[in-house]
């Protein structure tokens, strides 16, 4: 099947230039709609602005259009010159996570809303982590542990230390929808400057962090996921009172 037969032979009515509706929109759902439904895969062609323009029966300038916003979210890649054209991306969410942090934030999503969604994906992420964790995985949470311990004075790499390795668990887990959704909260509810970090937080975090990284190594799923749901509520607690007070001086 070419690419022409897979874009147009669609689910519904084929395409008819001058029905209402944006005509570039139309070309961008059936590429989409081909895409969820595996009739187009990474890689494939989707044409060149003629191309598309001859398919659909429409304007180059709407053919233009619909390749741009196929390009804007990252379902299309296209090359100039000679050979060119659109293809089906390879797929690499990690590029978006920022985007959806960005929306997320625009839309006005409240502390407590991000680390309740962070407290489900971190907890599973844990669990999932000691089921699959590899010898590189625990190796690389132990490096992690000794590099916080070593900077534990140092307020701001400190914090940085620890978003690693709560990165690292997430990534432990080998679940790229939880690693993605991760780095697009943290985005918003990791601190840059985490003002109420006193010694004596740093140690008692550290202290978990070591449970943790023992928990996982030792398969122990329940228990990882146990208290790494514990660990996200008492981050919680302090991100939502920083939110809240943001000049009181909260963790």
């Amino acid at each position: 099947m070419n690419t022409q037969t897979k874009l147009i032979a669609r689910a519904g009515e084929p395409f008819v230039a001058g029905r209402s509706g944006s005509l570039s929109a139309q070309i961008v759902s059936d590429v989409r709609e081909a895409l969820f439904e595996k009739r187009l895969k990474p890689g494939e062609p989707i044409g060149t602005e003629k191309d598309l323009a001859a398919r659909y029966g429409v304007s180059r300038i709407v053919a233009r259009d619909a390749l741009r916003t196929l390009q804007a979210l990252g379902i299309a890649e296209i090359r100039m010159g000679k050979g060119g054209g659109a293809r089906v991306a390879r797929g690499n969410p990690r590029l978006f996570a920022e985007a959806l942090a960005v929306q997320l934030d625009l839309t006005g999503v409240s502390a407590a809303e991000v680390m309740d969604a962070q407290r489900a994906i971190e907890a599973l992420a844990a669990e999932l982590a000691a089921e699959h964790a590899t010898a590189a995985d625990h190796a690389r949470l132990k490096r992690l542990l000794a590099e916080a311990e070593s900077i534990i004075d140092n307020g701001d790499a400190y914090t940085r230390s620890c978003r690693e390795f709560h990165l690292a668990i997430t990534e432990a887990s080998h679940n790229r929808v939880l690693v993605v959704q991760f780095i697009s909260l943290n985005h918003i509810s990791w601190p840059a400057h985490n003002r109420t970090l006193t010694p004596e937080v740093a140690r008692r975090v550290l202290a978990v962090h070591k449970e943790l990284a023992s928990l996982i190594e030792m398969r122990d799923a329940a228990g990882a996921r146990k208290l790494m749901d514990d660990h996200v509520k008492m981050i919680r607690a302090r991100r939502v009172s920083e939110r809240d007070h943001p000049h009181d001086g909260c963790c």
